[in-house]
């Protein structure tokens, strides 16, 4: 599975978004309102975060915490959004059944393994590292 289709795999609920990014539901789903993000939802309706979701979310932080306003961050961000898809084939959805069901431990460890590899030299990744380090001693 290439890297930028698991960083579109619709995993975390709304939950664990809120502990990654210090965001309130509320928030989230104000940004969601004014399209800035769009997670998938399952058939329940639950919205579900991939890992591009949650570092857009980081960047709407940021660029609130330097002072923007709605419309700044819309301008700022443009048409990026790409809207996370929900697995299509049955291995991936087993995938992400599997990742869904992870403890707070195995999706620490998971986040971890995600930092370190964008973080050695020569590989370029768009996490925003300052940000999410914070969660790892």
């Amino acid at each position: 599975m290439n890297d930028e289709i698991r960083r579109n795999m619709a995993l975390f609920p709304i939950g664990i978004v809120q502990k990654l990014t210090d965001l309130t539901p509320r928030q989230i789903r104000y940004y969601e309102q004014h399209k800035l993000i769009q997670p998938a939802r399952t058939e329940g309706n639950q919205r579900l975060f991939s890992f591009n979701d949650v570092e857009r979310l980081l960047e709407i932080k940021k660029l609130l915490d330097q002072g923007l306003n709605m419309a700044g961050i819309k301008k700022v961000l443009g048409d990026r959004t790409v809207p996370t898809e929900l697995p299509k084939t049955t291995e991936a959805q087993e995938q992400a059944q599997k990742v869904k069901d992870l403890s707070e431990k195995e999706l620490h460890d998971l986040l971890k393994k995600e930092l370190i590899l964008y973080g050695r030299p020569g590989m370029s990744g768009s996490l925003i590292q300052g940000e999410l380090s914070r969660f790892f001693h």
